[in-house]
């Protein structure tokens, strides 16, 4: 094993804490694994990790050197990609994790004119609401809807989504439609759980150019927008949710606006990936091609800008 792949064997032991987990995604046996630490700490003279029967962690030394091989690493990644027509045709595996909704309405239906402009990216996705932690499971880049709030990361908003309160046709029927937001705190909502924090989301409204956030009880709570819209239907309380996706339900009736005075904020939308020295190509060429695909929507606006995420959590 040369340098290069030690050390990036050595930065995904750190960031999966684990031996066993860098030998799986690797490819490589557990022995050779460890046989390839042995040999790196034996060549540098220093213990790198400290190691228990579960769990591995790096030495005061072996985060220093973890630090400094992230950033060997990442150069030397952006020099090959430089080399060659990499800039131009931008080649090898991308990670990237979409939040399902977005990625449904947005992204499938038009992933062939990525993978033909691109050949030589292999893409693999995942799906889903959770946080991801891009160091940790290696992952290049995220799709997101909501204000992103984890630390250390970049949040490219790329468009503003309209949103509304509503609820079944049934729940109105029984319940009545608030007319004021007095009124809304007589009813029921489908609470929505932040996969952060585990705690509900409030809604929000916005009545003279100023926000306000209301809590309402729940007999229900769900982790993923499917769920959260489904729940809405069978009439088990209001929600607030983007306007894409659910147009034919509300124009069918089955779903039905209220507080239309006082929508919420647009919902925003941002790309996340982690601050490098370099991008490189094959995350600069996905990132731009998203950017292009939401800014071709009319439901999409709001202009794409760059952020640095402040505080963890969401």
């Amino acid at each position: 094993m040369d340098r290069i792949d030690a050390m990036h064997l050595f930065t995904r032991i750190v960031e999966l804490g684990s031996l066993t987990a860098a030998a799986e995604e690797l490819d490589l046996s557990r022995s050779n694994v460890s046989y390839a630490l042995q040999g790196l700490e034996k060549r540098l003279r220093v213990r790198l990790l400290n190691r228990s029967t579960r769990h591995v962690s790096p030495t005061s030394e072996g985060h220093t050197y973890y630090e400094r091989c992230r950033r060997v690493l990442a150069e030397v990644e952006h020099a090959e990609s430089m080399l060659s027509e990499a800039a131009s045709n931008p080649q090898g595996r991308l990670r990237v994790d979409l939040q399902a909704g977005l990625a449904a309405a947005f992204v499938y239906p038009h992933l062939n004119d990525f993978c033909t402009r691109y050949p030589g990216i292999d893409l693999v996705i995942g799906s889903g609401d959770r946080l991801v932690d891009l160091v940790r499971e290696g992952v290049d880049c995220v799709l997101r809807g909501g204000m992103p709030r984890e630390s250390g990361l970049v949040a490219r908003r790329i468009a503003l989504l309209p949103t509304f309160t509503c609820g079944s046709r049934h729940y109105i029927a029984v319940n009545g439609k608030p007319k004021t937001l007095e009124q809304l705190r007589e009813h029921q909502a489908v609470n929505f759980l932040s996969s952060a924090t585990g705690r509900s989301s409030p809604f929000e409204f916005m009545v003279d150019g100023k926000l306000h956030s209301v809590t309402l009880r729940g007999r229900v709570s769900v982790t993923t927008a499917e769920a959260y819209r489904a729940c809405c239907l069978q009439g088990l309380g209001l929600i607030q949710t983007p306007r894409f996706g659910v147009e034919d339900l509300v124009a069918s009736g089955d779903l039905v606006e209220v507080l239309g005075a006082y929508r919420p904020p647009p919902m925003p939308v941002s790309v996340i990936f982690a601050q490098q020295r370099q991008m490189t190509p094959k995350v600069r060429v996905f990132i731009d091609w998203i950017v292009e695909r939401f800014q071709t929507l009319p439901v999409a606006r709001g202009k794409s800008r760059s952020v640095r995420a402040a505080s963890a959590g969401s």
